[in-house]
């Protein structure tokens, strides 16, 4: 092997990174601003990985294309017949989306570049635990260094009872490239992206038939806000179709999709978009040579460092299971590296805050109600919403609410959840006020810009210290 390796070109570096997403990029300009020497390896001829070429970056400005086009925030102000564009296509979509997928791979290019990281396109494999194989349509090379990061980030999962076809029985990655909008859409999945998708078409006037064979919707989110917006998507013509299991799936000869029901039931679509979860993206990296081992889901498990089993090999992002969140896997990369490089590193997994951006979006972070009681910790909760705020009012969303919960004795805040629009973005007043410590009356003593979201901070607290006089 050693001889091998000889006759290879070798290029040696203080640190290597697998995947250039959130996770890999972050974790590779920690290397470069600690004055390593830092390579970056990427498969795509273009960097940013799943988030920028196919997974958040795409749906998430799909998002803001259909809530443009179809002018759904404000069909409660103009009417529910009010729309920007009478007749919306899948290329209208992708206009917007492939604009900014270039600007994010540009910007995120020159970032790397800017900070002397040197970019490897190809397929990686271990040949051992410091070596690494870097296969392209140019060649073959091998590269070598002390510690190495994988972010390799994952990919659709997927199931012999569902034949992807890419053209009407489609994963999540494969959403733009659908030459039509569905008329009827049958989404298989009630987690982050199948719900996220199924507000999205609904908004568009498809008919959605969501599949889950859990009892709710987003499990780890709070059971009233899940309620909301489970509200809404019914609203929205949603059909749920809870504690059912698809058993198989199948196209016919007029070109529609049936799926197959446990239960015996038969939905019949347009088209089938299967959201049921992703897989890690370790097939190609030869775990084995290296001594490590995925779980079935593709998994690479770590300590609380990021670090594998094997020492000098860190993991970060999508890549190591949940939360999977774009802005989590960030934080990760920069962890790990700055653990694998000795640099001294502090962040609190516990106030991490959580998007989920269907319609309307979802944004909290700490602990829910159901968490607290389990846990026997008094609280109080405080609501304000968006209907009584006269942003909501200008806006034309009066559906939304924001949830605080704080401690009963010690009035210190406990949890945010926030169901409407802007929620990721006001989210961030409450992180702050958790982050330091702070209690619900913080909001009471504060003065917020007139008219805001940001009011409603204002308004629950009152709402929920109000609760608390009665006693």
């Amino acid at each position: 092997m050693i001889e091998a390796l000889r006759q290879l070109r070798m290029e040696t570096y203080d640190l290597i990174i697998i995947g250039s997403g959130p996770a890999g990029q972050r974790a590779a300009i920690q290397g470069a601003k600690s004055g390593k020497r830092v390579a970056l390896i990427e498969r795509r001829e273009v960097v940013g990985g799943t988030c920028i070429n196919s997974g958040t970056i795409p749906s998430k400005t799909m998002r803001e294309a259909v809530l443009h086009l179809s002018g759904f925030l404000y069909q409660s102000i103009y009417g529910v017949s009010y729309r920007v564009k009478e007749k919306i296509t899948m290329a209208d979509l992708a206009f917007r989306v492939q604009h900014v997928i270039k600007t994010e791979t540009d910007v995120t290019l020159a970032q790397l570049t800017r900070n002397g990281i040197e970019v490897l396109t190809g397929c990686a494999s271990f040949v051992d635990s410091t070596h690494l194989r870097v296969d392209s349509s140019r060649g073959m090379s091998d590269c070598e260094a002390r510690v190495i990061i994988i972010a390799t980030g994952t990919k659709p999962a997927t199931s012999p009872k569902v034949p992807i076809n890419g053209r009407t029985i489609i994963n999540s990655d494969q959403i733009l490239q659908t030459p039509n909008i569905p008329k009827t859409l049958i989404v298989v999945g009630g987690g982050v992206i199948g719900v996220e998708y199924a507000s999205m078409f609904a908004a568009l006037g498809v008919r959605v038939i969501l599949v889950e064979k859990r009892p709710r919707l987003l499990e780890f989110a709070d059971a009233e806000i899940v309620e909301a917006l489970s509200y809404h998507l019914r609203d929205s013509r949603v059909t749920m179709r809870l504690n059912e299991e698809v058993k198989s799936v199948e196209e016919m000869p007029d070109g529609t999709v049936v799926a197959n029901l446990e239960s015996k039931k038969k939905i019949s679509g347009d088209a089938l978009l299967f959201a049921v979860g992703r897989q890690g993206n370790v097939d190609e990296l030869n775990l084995a040579a290296c001594g490590i081992e995925a779980d079935e889901r593709g998994r690479i498990p770590v300590d609380s460092e990021f670090r594998t089993r094997q020492p000098n090999i860190y993991a970060a992002g999508d890549v190591i299971g949940f939360p999977s969140l774009a802005s989590v896997s960030m934080e990760q990369g920069r962890l790990a590296a700055a653990h694998a490089l000795g640099l001294p590193v502090h962040s609190n997994s516990a106030v991490y805050p959580y998007g989920i951006y269907t319609i309307p979006e979802i944004s909290f972070i700490g602990k829910t109600e159901e968490q607290l009681t389990d846990e026997d910790v008094p609280y109080e909760v405080g609501v304000a919403y968006y209907r009584e705020i006269a942003r909501g009012q200008i806006r034309g969303d009066t559906t939304g609410r924001l949830k605080l919960i704080f401690h009963r004795e010690t009035k210190e805040l406990l949890g945010v959840h926030i169901i409407g629009e802007g929620a990721s973005e006001i989210l961030h007043i409450g992180q702050a006020v958790m982050i330091l410590k702070g209690t619900v009356e913080y909001f009471v003593d504060t003065v917020f810009n007139y008219p805001t979201l940001a009011e409603c901070y204002k308004a629950a607290a009152f709402n929920g210290l109000n609760k608390l006089a009665r006693f």
